[in-house]
C-alpha cells in the first residue's frame, strides 16, 4: 500500500486543489452578494473529482515515463518512481490508470448531476461531461500514447488550461451557472503558478529528458531561458489577483481585508530569489512543493478574504 501512496505523489495535491478552492469561493462571495445559497455538496464533489484527476494523472505519468525509460537516472524524487524502480509492474500501473479513469468519470457524473441535471440544465450538463472527458484524456495523454503531448513541449499549455482556466472558471460556473470575464484573472494566476511547478519539474529533469527524447518546453528553451520564464510565471499571479480585487471595487468599499492574500508577496519574493540562485538542476527539487503550497495558500487567503473576514 505504501508504494501506491508514494506513486500517487500526494505532494502534488495542494496545487490541484487550488483552482477548485479559488473558483468555488469566488462563486460563494458572488452568490452571497445576491442573496443566493452556496451548495457544500457541489464543493465536496468537485474536490473529490479533482483529487481523482490528479491521482490519475500521477499514475499515468508514472506508467508512461516508466515504459519509455524516461525515469531512469533522474534527479530528485524521480528515482522513487514506482514503474521505473520495478516496485509496481507496468501492467499493474496500467490497470490502476484504467480504474482511476473510470472512478474519475463516475465522480464527474455525480458532480454534474447535482450541479446541473437536478435543475434540468441539460445543455450545461452535456458540455461539462465533455470537459470532464477532456480532463481525463489530458491527465492520461501527458506521457501515455505514441505522441504524448508532454514529450512535444506542450505540457505547460495543458497545465495552464486545465489547472487554471478549466479548474477556476469551471468550478465558478458550477455554482453560479454563469460566466464572468473577470474570473479569468484568478484563473490565469492559478494557471501560471501551476505552469511554474511543471517548469521547475522539467528544469530539474532537463538532462535526463534530453537523453530520453522528452522535449519539454524547458529543454527547448535551455536552462537559463527556462529560468527567466519561471520568474515571469512566479511574478505575475499576485498582481493579477490585485487587479481582480480592484476591478470589483473592494478597495473603494473599504473592504481591505479582501487583500490579505498580498501578504504572500514577501515569501514569494524570497522564493523567487532562491530559485534564481540555483545553478544545478537537481537543486530545484525542494521548490516544487514550496510553489505548490504557495499556490494553495493564495487560494485559501482569497477565499477567506472575500467570505469570512
Amino acid at each position: 500500500m505504501n508504494i501506491w501512496i508514494q506513486a500517487a505523489r500526494l505532494r502534488t495535491l495542494p496545487l490541484s486543489m487550488s483552482g477548485i478552492i479559488m473558483g468555488s469561493f469566488i462563486a460563494r462571495w458572488r452568490i452571497s452578494q445576491n442573496g443566493g445559497t452556496w451548495d457544500w455538496k457541489i464543493f465536496a464533489l468537485a474536490f473529490l473529482v479533482t483529487l481523482l484527476y490528479q491521482i490519475l494523472s500521477n499514475f499515468a505519468n508514472d506508467y508512461g515515463d516508466g515504459i519509455k525509460g524516461t525515469d531512469k537516472n533522474r534527479m530528485g524524487e524521480a528515482e522513487q518512481r514506482a514503474v521505473a524502480s520495478g516496485k509496481i509492474t507496468a501492467n499493474q500501473m496500467k490497470n490502476a490508470v484504467i480504474l482511476f479513469a473510470v472512478l474519475s468519470f463516475l465522480a464527474t457524473l455525480a458532480l454534474l448531476y447535482f450541479a446541473f441535471f437536478k435543475e434540468n440544465l441539460m445543455k450545461e450538463f452535456y458540455i461539462f461531461i465533455g470537459l470532464g472527458i477532456a480532463c481525463i484524456l489530458a491527465a492520461i495523454g501527458y506521457t501515455v500514447g505514441k505522441k504524448p503531448y508532454g514529450y512535444l513541449g506542450l505540457g505547460d499549455i495543458f497545465v495552464f488550461v486545465f489547472f487554471g482556466l478549466v479548474s477556476v472558471c469551471g468550478s465558478y460556473f458550477l455554482f453560479t451557472k454563469t460566466f464572468s470575464w473577470d474570473v479569468l484573472l484568478p484563473a490565469t494566476a492559478v494557471g501560471m503558478l501551476s505552469a511554474a511547478v511543471l517548469n521547475l519539474n522539467n528544469m530539474r529533469d532537463i538532462e535526463s529528458d534530453a537523453a530520453s527524447g522528452k522535449k519539454t518546453l524547458a529543454l527547448r528553451l535551455g536552462f537559463k531561458k527556462a529560468m527567466v520564464y519561471e520568474i515571469i510565471l512566479l511574478q505575475l499571479p499576485l498582481l493579477l489577483m490585485l487587479v481582480f480585487m480592484m476591478m470589483n471595487g473592494l478597495h473603494t468599499e473599504g473592504k481591505y481585508y479582501a487583500f490579505i492574500f498580498f501578504i504572500l508577496m514577501l515569501p514569494m519574493t524570497a522564493l523567487r530569489r532562491k530559485i534564481m540562485n540555483v545553478k544545478e538542476p537537481k537543486e530545484l527539487d525542494p521548490f516544487l512543493k514550496q510553489v505548490g503550497i504557495m499556490t494553495l495558500m493564495m487560494a485559501i487567503l482569497v477565499a477567506f478574504g472575500l467570505n469570512y473576514f
